[in-house]
């Protein structure tokens, strides 16, 4: 008989804003499925991070089991499911967090194909159709086990609603996802499912290290009414919330975790 723990599937979880979603999951007594595609400077595979992550989410006294898969690939989304299934048997939270900026900023007027099909690939079309996998087996176990609370988050971007020309791309992705979580919310609303975007503003991860002295400037001058940068651990409160059940009330809604930069202000 497996861990009675409820279990979390936790994608681009080996480092960055994922990994400190993992550990609070996991603080929250959950065991944790960690996915991640990481690469060492050489461009070969590498778990280094990922297992640094099992090790501390391990200490808490929860399970932590890796695969290493990118989420855009149907045949590796079809083998976190099962490896999901085969190692924990079920699945109570899905958090899909993986994401990518394009490889080199580029004016929209020069952008390419192959870095939007690379970003919406990742971004949109992974996301989509591995919660419509996780989703189908939510149902299945909430047939077997009604007593038991299923939910979805998605991590999208302050850029599902903010112009940035120069990755455009980018910021059709989180759109796309934000209408995503709509139309999961909506279809899955009469299962008992529920679904969330947690919507992070300007967070400091290795995606935003190339941009670092832009932000300070912006931030120290006001463009965020909580004048610091935003933390992975400030993500991850929001989706603890989620995961301890404290919004099931709330399906569909955006949690903006962004110092208040969506408020318009005169």
């Amino acid at each position: 008989m497996k861990d009675e723990k409820a279990v979390a599937i936790v994608t681009g979880a080996s480092r960055g804003i994922g990994k400190a979603i993992a550990i609070e999951l996991a603080h929250l007594n959950y065991n944790i499925v960690l996915n991640h595609y990481d690469f060492d400077d050489q461009g070969k595979s590498d778990s280094h991070w990922a297992r640094e992550t099992q090790e501390q989410i391990r200490t808490t006294g929860a399970d932590c089991e890796i695969l290493r898969g990118d989420i855009s690939s149907k045949s590796d989304r079809d083998a976190l499911v099962n490896f999901t299934k085969e190692k924990m048997e079920r699945c109570d939270m899905l958090v899909n967090n993986a994401g990518v900026a394009p490889s080199k900023r580029a004016d929209l007027l020069e952008a390419t194909e192959e870095s939007y099909d690379r970003v919406m690939n990742i971004n949109l079309k992974g996301p989509y159709f591995l919660t419509q996998a996780i989703a189908n087996w939510m149902i299945e176990q909430k047939k077997k086990n009604p007593e038991r609370h299923y939910r979805i988050c998605n991590t999208s971007s302050i850029s599902a609603y903010t112009s940035s020309p120069a990755r455009g791309e980018y910021c059709v992705s989180k759109a796309g996802l934000s209408m995503m979580t709509k139309l999961y919310a909506d279809r899955l609303a009469e299962f008992g499912i529920v679904v969330f975007e947690v919507r992070p503003g300007i967070i400091q991860t290795d995606m935003t290290r190339v941009v670092k002295e832009k932000y300070d400037k912006l931030i120290s001058e006001g463009l965020t009414p909580i004048h610091r940068w935003g933390l992975p651990e400030d993500i991850a409160n929001a989706v603890g919330a989620i995961a301890e059940g404290r919004l099931d009330f709330c399906t569909g809604q955006v949690i903006n975790v962004d110092g208040g930069f969506h408020l318009r202000r005169l």
